[in-house]
């Protein structure tokens, strides 16, 4: 079954006039297309591909922001049998290129200016593939004379009718190619098989009711197989799917859409905990006693409702009080509506989950990679686990290999890395399973628990091995760290580059009459530090005495995408920062 045919037949023959998509065009407001409307403009997308030569199994490259073109062109792609390929919008010209050549994509679609000049300057080369240039906005400069098409232009003439092409379930649909935190960007292949069956799964696993009601805001990249696999699942099921361009603007965004459902990455959780503390322990004793007694009563409601018991009438009552007075201030600024959360590409510690939790808005912790189609594991609407990352999807198998490595086998598992036997080989057991590289082990109930990254596990010189990741999960759930990287590995201490979560520190420096011209200045700053090594002595009091930060630095600014420091999803690549900051480091020893 084509993925394409799968999402769009069977919707506009179910309700042609529902809406199926939201999308918002500068100094405009938003805008939805219907299932009927939205099937033809993919219909028409396809045939314009079809008609520029692209045949079924060649490469078809995204390099965009979220919009309503990125999704149709990559529908457009997958009912034509082609293969989409994504590629990040913050990537440069050279990780572009990149992509390109390796997957040997014949046409792009780009989404603003730099896209277009980078992938202008891969089309004029001689030895890759690429051929033509779509662009989704006209406000781009374009050279027609080098196949560049505006996509309004390009579809123009195209018809509504389309023939889906027949694939099957072990046909490739996509390359994504890993955003890599260590070594070379591999391409994932993922099958039509791959989404449709893992759709399937999900739907068993959740037992959603009334699914086709549902409003998501797909904020996360659209390259990143979480957000686009959520999406994809969405309108799958007869939701509807709103695409935000500038994740900047998502505070705005949500309280204009008011979406049901959302795909989230933990720090967004983190910030939003950080920030709901922060304003607890700003107010007045009455307003933080309010806030403590609020979620007190949060928490007992949510465990009953956890492990489907009744409430109590005058709990319940007690509830509807702390809603009005608290929670129901965080809810509207997340639109009011919000119930469901997928969250991934990371943990999230136990108290965020259960704040969350308390206050009504139930956060989805799942596990899973770019190889396995996303989810394998995911939190169940009740019975979950906090400080697990819940329980495998029908159709997954999970076992635990040598050093405690998590192993899966699934419907979701990828065909193999693009070009790449070798390094395909590497990642299989000689039985068949794919191995994560991820470390973790099941509690008594079956529900998994993400240990480290195998790779990431760090031996001091002591002999103590340090799992930097649950360490920096605890610690940037502080209000006043933004990013932090431990240093371990065959040292005789912890230390750590941190960097301040700079819109906390500025009204710090206020209160206490610190001025400043820059950042460099204030990282350096004396009381600064000394507040940091209190804030550092304070969170890590749990910990065991070698798993504690022992020195750390101040950084001037945050890791940035450009530099390469951190990939599009705002994973740290840890070998990149390790490198770039060696002498920092070592002053620190």
């Amino acid at each position: 079954m084509n993925l394409a045919e799968a999402i769009i037949k069977k919707n506009v023959e179910k309700h042609a006039i529902k809406s199926a998509i939201g999308f918002k065009k500068k100094d405009a407001g938003w805008k939805e297309l219907s299932w009927q409307k939205f099937s033809e403009v993919v219909s028409k997308t396809a045939n314009a591909l079809l008609n520029a030569g692209i045949q079924e199994n060649d490469k078809v490259a995204i390099y965009a922001e979220n919009s309503s073109e990125w999704m149709i062109f990559d529908l457009a792609a997958l009912s034509i049998g082609a293969v989409t390929v994504p590629i990040y919008s913050t990537n440069n010209a050279e990780q572009a290129e990149y992509i390109i050549n390796d997957s040997g994509t014949k046409i792009i679609l780009v989404g603003d200016q730099a896209q277009y000049d980078a992938s202008l300057e891969i089309l004029k080369k001689e030895e890759n593939n690429l051929e033509t240039i779509i662009i989704s906005k006209k406000a781009v400069w374009i050279k027609k004379e080098f196949s560049s098409f505006y996509l309004e232009d390009f579809i123009a003439k195209s018809s509504v009718k389309l023939e889906f092409c027949k694939k099957e379930y072990d046909d490739i649909a996509t390359l994504i190619y890993t955003s890599g935190t260590t070594g070379t960007p591999k391409g994932v292949m993922l099958t039509h098989g791959n989404f449709i069956k893992a759709f399937d799964a999900h739907f068993e696993f959740f037992k959603f009711k009334n699914f086709e009601e549902e409003l998501s805001l797909a904020f996360l990249p659209l390259t990143h197989v979480f957000e686009r696999s959520w999406s994809l699942l969405c309108l799958y099921g007869g939701a509807r799917v709103y695409f935000l361009e500038d994740p900047k603007n998502i505070a705005k965004a949500l309280e204009e859409v008011k979406p049901t459902m959302m795909c989230v990455v933990p720090r967004f959780f983190q910030k939003v905990y950080a920030g709901v503390l922060e304003k607890a322990e700003e107010g007045s004793s009455v307003k933080k006693k309010i806030f403590d007694w609020a979620v007190e009563v949060g928490k007992q409601v949510s465990e009953l409702k956890r492990k489907e018991q009744s409430v109590p009438f005058g709990l319940m009552m007690k509830h509807s009080v702390a809603d009005a007075l608290v929670f129901n201030k965080v809810k509207e600024k997340m639109g009011g509506r919000l119930w469901f959360m997928p969250c991934g590409g990371a943990s999230v510690s136990p108290d965020v989950t259960q704040l969350f939790e308390a206050m009504g808005l139930h956060i989805t912790v799942g596990y899973g990679l770019t190889e396995t189609t996303a989810t394998l594991t995911a939190f169940p609407l009740t019975h979950f686990e906090h400080g697990t990352c819940g329980l495998p999807l029908p159709s997954v198998e999970i076992r635990i290999g040598e050093n405690d490595e998590i192993q899966a086998k699934g419907d979701g598992i990828m065909k193999g890395y693009y070009n790449k036997p070798e390094e395909t080989q590497k990642v299989f057991t000689e039985d068949g399973w794919f191995k994560t590289g991820d470390a973790g082990k099941f509690d008594e109930k079956g529900n998994l628990i993400i240990t480290d990254r195998i790779k990431d596990l760090m031996k001091t010189s002591n002999g103590k091995y340090i799992a930097p990741q649950q360490i920096e999960n605890v610690l940037t759930n502080n209000n006043f760290i933004n990013q932090i990287v431990l240093i371990a590995e065959g040292r005789q201490f912890v230390s750590a580059l941190i960097v301040p979560n700079f819109e906390f520190l500025q009204d710090f420096l206020k209160k206490n009459n610190i001025t400043f011209t820059n950042w460099e200045e204030i990282v350096k700053n004396e009381k600064v530090n000394d507040f940091y090594k209190e804030k550092l002595k304070e969170l890590q009091n749990h910990l065991s005495d070698f798993e504690k930060v022992k020195k750390f630095t101040l950084m001037p600014s945050d890791f940035d995408i450009n530099t390469g420091e951190i990939t599009p999803t705002l994973k740290v690549k840890r070998n990149v920062v390790l490198k770039k900051y060696a002498d920092l480091i070592e002053k620190m020893y």
